[in-house]
């Protein structure tokens, strides 16, 4: 695990972004997990600017989401289709076609997540996934206690995610109760990662991260036994690492 202090969130997500265009340039038909939530939409604004600038491009890159809502359809603007067509995939020149979200509005949710995970597989798995840090240590949707070996599945979501997410809907009432989400085995088997985390809500967390054992009551801390793996992290997350 390699630590990556950024002085703040947008220096943060223009390392993240450059890592993530370094990849793409060296291997054009890499496949790329892409994560949801406030952290990664600067990194997103970033990959814009330099399409919009050198013009690297996405046409044979593929990526696959880390979840998706259960019960939102694709064209809701709570739903994370919205969310990526919104901050990176309209703006850029990926094809439709190599674009994959799980489907929260499947009629049988456990098929979806079979299905989603076999065209991981089939795709040859990810090459490179960006991931959030959750106050609770989860990663995608994988909440405290997550068994790591775990592959796509349907979660319930913890009352401290639902409450850390109301803020996108018209209420608690409004956030979804479940969702679709890879698991920490489906992330694992990435070839290298990037998590970011940012600002002072996260310091505790990351310090655990850096500093705890391996515990799935911290899903994030099964990281610290991957191969190949960057924290991003500005200098408010890190309050607590310092000292």
């Amino acid at each position: 695990m390699k630590l990556i202090e950024a002085r703040d969130y947008e220096e943060m997500s223009q390392l993240a972004a450059g890592l993530i265009i370094g990849e793409i340039n060296e291997f054009p038909t890499m496949t790329l997990g892409l994560a949801t939530g406030a952290t990664p939409v600067g990194t997103y604004r970033a990959l814009i600017q330099d399409y919009q600038h050198n013009r690297t491009s996405y046409s044979r890159v593929t990526t696959f989401n880390l979840d998706e809502y259960v019960g939102l359809h694709p064209t809701h603007p709570n739903s994370y289709h919205y969310y990526m067509k919104e901050k990176l995939f309209d703006h850029i020149d990926i094809p439709s076609h190599r674009i994959h979200i799980p489907d929260g509005m499947a009629d049988v949710l456990e098929q979806e997540c079979q299905r989603y995970e076999g065209s991981i597989e089939e795709s040859g798995g990810i090459d490179l996934q960006l991931l959030g840090i959750g106050s609770n240590g989860h990663i995608g949707f994988n909440e405290p206690g997550t068994p790591f070996d775990k592959a796509t599945h349907v979660v319930e979501l913890t009352p401290s995610t639902r409450e850390a997410n109301r803020r996108y809907f018209n209420g608690l009432s409004e956030v979804p109760t479940h969702a679709i989400t890879m698991g920490i085995g489906t992330i694992m088997k990435s070839k290298k990662i990037i998590l970011l985390a940012s600002g002072l809500k996260k310091a505790r967390i990351v310090h655990q991260l850096l500093f705890g054992e391996v515990d799935n009551n911290v899903p994030a801390s099964i990281l610290k036994e991957h191969s190949h793996v960057w924290v991003i992290a500005d200098q408010e997350a890190l309050r607590y690492a310092k000292s």
